[in-house]
């Protein structure tokens, strides 16, 4: 019997040790996304039940997750305790403002980028992603002062002009449009399509998971930002949603937190709505441009 023959039982134990192993990482991956999962969506449960129950329901011990009597008034009183409406019609303008510009700027630089002739294009890139390792509070300063000086304080502008470019949606869009099959766009540039065209008809609609992706982040972004809205605006007429909170927690004092908590549903429940109707995207679009670089 040859040395070849007397391996040859060792192959099937070693499948079938691989095989018993693999239910356990499961099992195990599983359990640490349940963990992660519970970390993540306990501390919203807690926010709506608690915005349906009275004070004293509240501070209760033992804690008690659901109400005995829904009470819905904690959401009519938020949203008469401060001029919440037009908090809300700030944030939307200042949301699809912000984010529109965002998308045009961050397309339009990824397409120059990749299909654009010009010197030191690599160079520039590398900026962009210099870009990304600079922190937003470094900036602060330097736009208050710029903006302060165009006056653009308690503007629709001064809030949504300085976060207007961005590194990040550059680079992702950059490494999707990256991954495109070169055919498609060699095709139609001998058929004579410009580059508006191009874009328009060709690379957007094949980038579209990347494209919902970034414009997904954008919105939260915008949607949840604090405190630059809260640095540039200091009337009622321009604040934001975020910045609304704080003045619904002073209106209704400390101890009344199911009204504030109200609030934050309310404040919530627009970004929840729009990532349960594009989360397919989210994925495919994350690990766009992941194998060419």
């Amino acid at each position: 019997m040859t040395t070849s023959e007397l391996s040859l039982p060792a192959r099937p134990r070693r499948l079938a040790g691989i095989r018993a192993a693999l239910p356990f990482r499961t099992l195990a991956a599983y359990a640490v996304l349940a963990l992660a999962v519970i970390v993540i969506v306990l501390p919203l449960v807690w926010m709506l039940t608690a915005s349906l129950k009275t004070r004293q329901e509240i501070y209760t011990l033992p804690v008690s997750w659901f109400p005995e009597t829904f009470r819905w008034e904690n959401y009519r009183q938020a949203w008469t305790a401060v001029p919440f409406e037009r908090f809300f019609i700030n944030s939307v303008v200042t949301t699809v403002a912000g984010s529109g510009l965002e998308l045009v700027n961050g397309v339009l630089t990824a397409y120059a980028l990749v299909f654009l002739p010009f010197p030191k294009k690599n160079l520039i890139f590398l900026f962009v992603i210099a870009a990304l390792m600079v922190p937003f509070q470094v900036t602060i300063i330097p736009n208050y002062v710029l903006v302060a000086d165009l006056g653009w304080v308690n503007t629709y502008q001064g809030i949504v002009i300085p976060g207007a470019a961005v590194a990040f949606g550059a680079f992702l869009m950059r490494q999707q449009f990256l991954s495109l099959p070169r055919e498609v766009i060699e095709a139609a540039r001998i058929d004579g399509a410009g580059h508006l065209r191009m874009l328009w008809s060709i690379v957007l609609p094949m980038s579209r998971p990347a494209l919902v992706t970034f414009a997904l982040i954008s919105i939260v972004a915008k949607w949840n930002d604090y405190l630059w809205p809260l640095l540039v605006t200091n009337n009622d007429q321009h604040m934001t949603l975020p910045v609304g909170l704080t003045q619904l927690q002073h209106s209704e004092g400390s101890s009344e937190w199911g009204v504030v908590m109200a609030g934050a549903a309310m404040v919530i429940t627009p970004v929840l709505l729009i990532f349960l109707w594009a989360q397919r995207h989210i994925v495919e679009g994350l690990t766009a441009g992941s194998v060419k670089g």
